[in-house]
């Protein structure tokens, strides 16, 4: 559960980030490409496109009441197939001048904080429904968008070798609210596809300075939340920034854990690859998972 204090950590966190994605975006080649398919200025209509959805969603309407265009692939996406689902989005938003994109993400952005700004207010109860038929709380939504401002950001300093600074305290808010949220509330089809369902239960804690201490179970194919216990079979520290950039394949297994972003412990740590096979994100272009992630060079 998210606490109020950290439900307004996130939303201020939210707001920092837009304005951090402005300014870098400003200081930025907008033709300059920034991953394998996208330019600059398209990653930057993809995250205003994600932001104008969400504000939908905080006002208790669909996504596809901002864009309509994206209902089936909204619905049917998984991980693996999520690709789809932007490229609908960047053909039916086609705004690619870098200001009124930005303006339009900051006003989406200053939207669902008024939205969402109402004492009573429950972001932890309140779920919308997200891509492939998944449940997110508010929360999490918040925190899923900052993300988005995050791992793009990254994307477009690195092509145009501008400085992109990200705080651990604000990177944790996406495995503790979002991920933690998504996988609590349902999460539909979204990691459909992936290894072969496990008989054996694996449990997996993740543990941070900057995060509530949580296990993720597999078992049968299906993943739970639940309270650490003394046998999980793998033991996960890692700072939050490190970890963002590994599941969304900007980072590889290797350097995270050569910089000790990232350390893995416990009685079965050969179970990961494993767990993580199901438990996955898109990855980058050029970039994987432990599992098959997204192998084909188009966007998270």
């Amino acid at each position: 559960m998210v606490t109020y204090e950290r439900w307004q950590a996130i939303r201020a966190s939210l707001q920092k980030a837009g304005g951090d994605f402005a300014a870098l975006m400003r200081a930025a080649d907008p033709d300059r490409m920034v991953t394998e398919h996208w330019t600059g200025a398209d990653t930057a209509a993809h995250v205003a496109a994600i932001a104008a959805m969400y504000t939908s969603l905080c006002y208790g309407k669909l996504a596809q009441d901002t864009f309509p265009e994206v209902g089936d692939t909204w619905r049917g996406s998984t991980v693996d197939t999520v690709h789809d689902f932007n490229a609908v989005t960047l053909r039916v938003y086609r705004e690619r001048r870098v200001p009124h994109v930005l303006d339009r993400l900051d006003a989406e952005i200053q939207e669902m904080t008024a939205a969402t700004a109402m004492p009573g207010t429950d972001f932890n109860h309140t779920v919308v429904p997200w891509l492939g038929d998944s449940r997110v709380p508010l929360a999490g939504l918040f925190a899923h968008l900052m993300n988005e401002l995050h791992i793009h950001g990254w994307d477009i300093a690195r092509a145009n070798a501008l400085p992109w600074t990200i705080d651990p305290a604000d990177a944790a808010h996406f495995p503790e609210a979002f991920l933690t949220g998504v996988i609590s509330n349902g999460y539909g089809h979204l990691v459909d596809g992936g290894g072969r369902p496990s008989r054996r239960r694996i449990a997996v804690q993740f543990r941070s300075p900057h995060t509530t201490t949580t296990t993720f179970a597999l078992h049968h194919g299906k993943v739970t939340v639940e309270a650490p216990r003394h046998d999980d079979d793998v033991r996960l520290a890692f700072d939050p920034v490190t970890l963002n950039l590994m599941l969304f394949g900007r980072v590889s297994h290797l350097r995270a854990a050569l910089t000790r972003g990232v350390r893995v412990s416990g009685p079965r740590p050969w179970l990961l690859p494993r767990f993580m096979r199901t438990v996955r994100l898109p990855a980058g272009p050029g970039r994987h998972t432990w599992g098959p992630g997204s192998r084909d060079g188009r966007q998270p």
